[in-house]
């Protein structure tokens, strides 16, 4: 699984001008299943994030998790990150998992960063979306379990 994840002071997630999803202080995990993915990889990927250390401490360095300051998440599935830009100008997503199989572990990913402490909001997958966020820092991670 890949994930871009934003440190933020605050994001949500809108369909059809409604917000379905939203966080104060925390991350904004945008996360995408590739092809052969599996619940395992969802969870290690989970773990990771949960722990990543890219809070500012007292001494302003990066070195609190989302678990440490009491943070939450917004997970949105965005299988985009799966594009394949070396042959051209158009993106391939033929890495990414099927639809079926994305949804799956999307959410299965989404369940066990809540099952680690880390309250979870998300948004819909399939849905054309529209994601607002104050990104602090700014920071921003790439992570592939």
């Amino acid at each position: 699984m890949r994930a871009l994840v934003q440190r933020v002071s605050e994001a949500s997630v809108s369909v059809n001008n409604t917000i379905i999803g939203e966080t104060g202080p925390g991350l904004l995990i945008l996360v995408c299943a590739m092809g052969g993915d599996t619940e395992a990889q969802a969870e290690v990927l989970a773990t990771r994030i949960s722990k990543l250390r890219i809070f500012r401490d007292e001494a302003d360095k990066m070195n609190r998790s989302v678990l440490d300051i009491q943070g939450a998440a917004l997970v949105v599935s965005q299988f985009t990150l799966a594009a394949d830009t070396s042959r051209g100008n158009r993106p391939g997503f033929s890495a990414a998992a099927p639809p079926e199989v994305g949804e799956r572990l999307y959410l299965h990913f989404a369940r066990a960063l809540a099952d680690l402490g880390v309250p979870v909001a998300t948004g819909r997958f399939g849905a054309d979306m529209k994601v607002r966020l104050v990104n602090d820092g700014p920071v921003t991670i790439w992570i592939e379990s």
